[in-house]
């Protein structure tokens, strides 16, 4: 078995325990929420995508660490700071394609091409000594309220306001939500407000992803992880808690299903997810290039 197979796996099998402790009572969510944003490189500054910024995230709640910051060891070495004595790294998988022999990386045939993954492990900034993070701008909860209320209006949705359900319906093309004074508090109102989000995503004028599926199917159940976890990329980039949905007992048995199925279905969830994101940011950043 490879290492980034193992990753997969341990990846997975963390979610699931969690997801079974939540259904013995409270949902425990398996993530940290870092005010900073998502999961980073100390030193490329270049952000973990899909699956591995679930798994710094996941890591940094297991073990109480609050920074986003992550490098090999190398890499630490590589600015001058030292990872402890003892410390134990984190594995994550990058992806590259197969290149023949006698081939170079600009040359290809029919066998060239095929993706394959790779774990390599790396430390978090709490882990190692002789480095300083770079001086975040803290900002209060309310200041972090009105940067969401900013993003989530330049994404430009179509989204209504009123009733006691949250739900996107992919007919009218439409996100309702309750109002923002229904919600316990504001941390809860963005949550909710980026998992609809997520599924106008998958619109098949977006990103076209299968949003047919009727309550306790397998597709649905994929559907609702995916809204999930783009919502806690959403929330993690916005320095957002992300809330847990009240409804989510009712998918955690059909999301063990999935996950216990399939050791990547949560790694696939996790890139679908990342898309998701990645289509948000790019409505944002097209809207604020037009209005500049």
């Amino acid at each position: 078995m490879s290492k980034a197979q193992d990753t997969f796996e341990a990846m997975t099998a963390e979610f699931v325990r969690r997801i079974e402790a939540g259904q013995a009572g409270e949902w425990n969510k398996p993530w940290v929420d870092l005010g900073e944003g998502l999961p980073r490189n100390a030193v490329t500054n270049v952000t973990y995508r899909g699956g591995n910024a679930l798994i710094g995230l996941m890591s940094a709640g297991s073990n109480g660490w609050v920074g986003q910051w992550w490098a090999t060891y190398k890499q630490w070495e590589s600015v001058g700071a030292q990872v402890r004595k003892g410390e134990k790294g984190t594995a994550m998988v990058k992806w590259g394609r197969t290149v023949c022999k006698g081939h170079s990386k600009d040359e290809s045939c029919d066998k060239c091409g095929r993706m394959y993954a790779s774990a390599f492990t790396v430390f978090n900034a709490e882990q190692v000594d002789g480095w300083v993070a770079p001086v975040v701008e803290e900002l209060t909860c309310g200041e972090r309220f009105e940067v969401a209320e900013r993003w989530f209006a330049a994404v430009g949705a179509g989204v209504v306001e009123g009733g006691d359900r949250a739900c996107y319906s992919p007919v009218t093309d439409r996100i309702t939500v309750p109002r923002f004074a229904q919600f316990v508090d504001g941390a809860a109102y963005y949550a909710t407000l980026a998992h609809e989000h997520a599924h106008w995503t998958g619109h098949e004028s977006r990103l076209n992803r299968d949003l047919a599926g009727r309550f306790g199917s397998e597709s649905y159940a994929v559907e609702e992880l995916v809204a999930e976890l783009t919502a806690v990329f959403v929330c993690a980039e916005l320095g957002v808690a992300a809330v847990p949905r009240e409804d989510h007992a009712a998918y955690l048995a059909s999301w063990l299903k999935v996950l216990k199925s399939d050791v990547k279905a949560l790694w696939r969830a996790c890139s679908e997810a990342q898309k998701a994101l990645g289509f948000m940011v790019g409505e944002v950043e097209s809207r604020v290039a037009v209005a500049a």
